[in-house]
């Protein structure tokens, strides 16, 4: 099985990276669905997304868990029947979740030159042009596209705006960590950001900051 990276952020959460390299038909052995799951992926016209899905099945079965296990609320954001916190990200031929007792969001991107045509839509680009390099420039954006991601799916409020309300601080690529808060409606909250990057592609996962908790 491609596990690509295991990852222990703390002693109660932990990513896990899937490499997709299997045809659907390996994926789907060993790995029973709900009725809705395999509705849900008969309807999907990609390969590439199927294959995804049945991916992050794999993931779950790594730490014990089954399809029947994890529901979605009203919002789309996933939960596991244990109570545990849960988030779900698959790009092209990665996927990863992370779970926690805390509230958590990961997200993995390819890192592209499209990036630099969308970087107004989620952050103010002129704070990054001082970078030496196009390709840094693209590398770090990706991981600020990828950190918001996160947070967006963490934080699960409709409504929301990348460049209005989610702040990242600003980071050295080569740190692999930085903060964010996340300022919308009646919340305010603070987390900490990790990144990594491999085989041309970008993985960022957030934890709600230990003092949010404390409040």
């Amino acid at each position: 099985m491609p596990l690509y990276k295991t990852i222990t952020v703390n002693p109660t959460s932990k990513v896990l990276i899937w490499k997709i390299e299997e045809s659907f038909k390996t994926l789907s052995e060993g790995i029973e669905l709900t009725l809705q799951s395999r509705t849900r992926v008969e309807g999907m016209k990609s390969d590439i997304h199927s294959r995804g899905f049945l991916s992050v099945r794999h993931l779950l079965k790594e730490e014990g868990y089954t399809d029947k296990d994890i529901w979605y609320d009203t919002h789309g954001k996933p939960h596991l029947s244990d109570g545990k916190n849960i988030s779900i990200t698959h790009s092209f031929i990665f996927s990863a979740i992370i779970i926690s007792d805390d509230d958590v969001g990961i997200d993995i991107e390819k890192q592209r030159h499209k990036i630099l045509k969308i970087a107004t839509r989620f952050t103010t680009v002129e704070d990054y042009k001082k970078l030496e390099s196009e390709n840094t420039l693209i590398r770090k954006l990706t991981i600020v596209w990828c950190a918001k991601e996160s947070l967006y799916k963490s934080f699960a409020r409709k409504g929301m705006s990348f460049f209005q309300h989610i702040f990242v601080e600003d980071f050295n690529p080569y740190d692999n960590e930085t903060t964010a808060l996340v300022n919308f409606q009646d919340k305010n909250e603070n987390y900490h950001i990790w990144f990594l990057e491999f085989e041309g592609f970008t993985c960022a996962y957030v934890l709600l900051h230990e003092r949010n908790k404390n409040e």
